[in-house]
């Protein structure tokens, strides 16, 4: 099976003190846009948007067909939020977007990313396969779903949010998922 490698460039606004990583991107023929979380049946961007401006719909396009990859870059570059995915190397199991059929082949280099968001000290992660990742690169014990852990890591304190994944695979409403998002996003100062 050949391997996959990240299709977009790590999101680091230099005043970014939230690190939101994923595990990885669908395939491209599920994409709406070219930025994290593409897919339209990903809740990602309505969770934000819902968090945001009270709007599941904030981020879509006026026809609702795609997200508004401007909008919602603009929104991250604004309020400090970095955006990258734990593997940027996979091998896809089956021929779909599950990460339950993701093999990482190479993990994220964390220390470079943080490297270059200095005030960065909270990481969150959007799922079990991108919790599962990155700690066993920081070497920490994996906090509940909507809790976090702290850890010291490239020569800073860092904490870890454990978020419910934003998939509809996880088929919990957008208003409850955005409940468990609310937590880091307040304690960062970035909603």
């Amino acid at each position: 099976m050949l391997s996959e490698l990240h299709p977009l460039e790590s999101f680091l606004p230099e005043n970014a003190r939230i690190l939101m990583l994923g595990s990885f991107p669908p395939q491209r023929k599920r994409w709406s846009m070219d930025f994290f979380y593409p897919n339209l049946q990903n809740d990602m961007w309505r969770i934000v948007g819902y968090l945001a401006a009270g709007d599941k719909a904030h981020f879509l396009t006026a026809d609702g067909r795609r997200f508004d990859r401007e909008r919602i870059a603009t929104f991250c570059r604004e309020r400090g939020i970095a955006l990258y995915d734990t593997a940027v190397e996979v091998v896809r199991l089956r021929d779909n977007a599950s990460d339950n059929f993701l093999q990482v082949v190479r993990e994220v280099d964390l220390a470079a990313l943080l490297a270059r968001i200095p005030v960065c000290r909270t990481i969150v992660t959007t799922g079990q396969k991108a919790t599962d990742t990155l700690c066993a690169i920081v070497g920490c014990g994996q906090p509940p779903v909507g809790g976090s852990v702290e850890f010291d890591f490239a020569g800073r304190s860092m904490t870890l949010w454990r978020m419910p994944s934003s998939s509809r695979a996880y088929p919990r409403p957008v208003e409850w998922k955005a409940e468990f998002y609310r937590k880091p996003f307040s304690a960062c100062g970035v909603l």
